[in-house]
């Protein structure tokens, strides 16, 4: 009988055999994007069925709101007659679809959209072909592939599945958390070689023993090609994500399967890894490439600013029956105990764009009424 092609978890055994110890970085690439046996690569993680809900499938109202965002902002561009909406990590399409189905109620904007999706999963792009086929999307494999012209970037609950190095205090030194092998299981340790504090960023000098520095520098790296690309074309992108708004120490990695938590190490590739986004990181390096920054808000504060209330009042009144399900779905969304806090938004744009939702105690846009169901 053929011989069975190992799993990821022992690929990675075997790598770790061969060359030593590997960062948690390089874990999380193999766990997240291995091009056979990836998390990312082999299934729909999404939904009751899957590993975990992301905002777009709580309730139709999240993209709503996003296309009364993109609609404003599109206004505030001027109009562009051609411009690319991308959307990072798009799923299933929910998003794009109820964001849409408001956004091109706007004078011109159907007839300019050129519909573009950053997506390695060929499973979701089947999905999201099937749900966005009116609007004839494109995939890319790069921020940089985009048509020419103007771009809006959405990145809802994207950059939280970008890997990140971790390093541990132990006394006066830090130290890199690798994950290795004892006795043929996979286990986190430290790499004996100290690395300087010096080259850490400063919030986490003189922090004490235990304390975790978590670098994302590939979080870091996409999001200056996004500005890159953004900077000199014009336009904006939003990140909504759970993070914090101010770079500070703290061990914030874990494992989703089947809605709960589970062990990063314990089967590679069955489970969702993540760690929170650090939107100060993400800030300046839009700001390095020429975009400017609205003060980092709350998904709280930042969906009711773009009527929230209203929109979710509409959807009871239309649908009676199903308003006790449409009030749950507001308050896990804006919820202080649930992801109204937690949760973040940024938006990098062009000078003297002002986008949507960042004004504390601010109503929906002008003419971007999302009503309708």
């Amino acid at each position: 009988m053929p011989e069975t092609a190992p799993d990821l978890g022992e690929l990675i055994d075997m790598q770790i055999r061969a060359t030593g110890p590997i960062s948690l970085a390089t874990y999380m690439g193999l766990c997240l994007t291995h091009p056979t046996r990836g998390y990312y690569r082999t299934a729909d993680p999404l939904g009751a069925g899957g590993d975990f809900i992301t905002a777009p499938e709580i309730s139709q109202m999240y993209g709503e709101l996003i296309g009364a965002f993109i609609a404003d902002l599109y206004a505030q561009m001027g109009s562009p007659p051609s411009f690319t909406l991308l959307e990072l990590g798009p799923g299933r399409g929910s998003l794009a679809a109820d964001a849409l189905r408001v956004a091109t109620r706007a004078p011109g904007l159907r007839e300019a959209l050129t519909l573009a999706f950053y997506e390695t999963n060929p499973a979701l792009v089947a999905l999201q072909r099937q749900a966005l086929a009116p609007y004839a999307p494109i995939w890319v494999d790069a921020p940089e592939d985009i048509p020419a012209g103007p771009v809006i970037v959405i990145a809802s609950e994207f950059f939280d599945a970008l890997p990140v190095r971790q390093f541990v205090k132990r006394g006066a030194q830090w130290h890199e958390r690798r994950v290795g092998l004892d006795n043929g299981a996979r286990v986190f340790g430290l790499d004996p070689t100290p690395f300087p504090e010096t080259l850490l960023p400063e919030a986490f000098h003189g922090a004490g023993d235990g304390a975790v520095a978590e670098i994302g520098l590939a979080a870091e790296e996409f999001m200056a090609r996004l500005a890159r690309v953004v900077a000199p074309r014009g336009g904006a992108i939003l990140v909504i994500d759970y993070g914090y708004d101010a770079t500070r120490p703290g061990d914030t990695l874990q494992a989703v399967a089947r809605h709960a938590y589970a062990d990063p190490l314990a089967d590679p590739g069955a489970a969702d890894l993540s760690t929170h986004v650090n939107f100060e990181v993400l800030g300046r390096a839009a700001r390095m490439a020429g975009l400017t920054t609205q003060p980092i808000v709350t998904q709280g504060l930042f969906l009711s600013s773009l009527g929230l209330e209203h929109r979710a009042a509409a959807l009871a009144k239309a649908n009676p029956n199903q308003s006790e399900m449409i009030a749950r779905a507001r308050d896990r969304l804006v919820g202080e105990e649930q992801m109204g806090r937690l949760f973040k938004v940024l938006c990098a744009g062009s000078p003297g764009l002002s986008p949507a939702g960042f004004a504390p105690g601010g109503g929906e846009p002008a003419g971007s009424d999302p009503s309708g169901v």
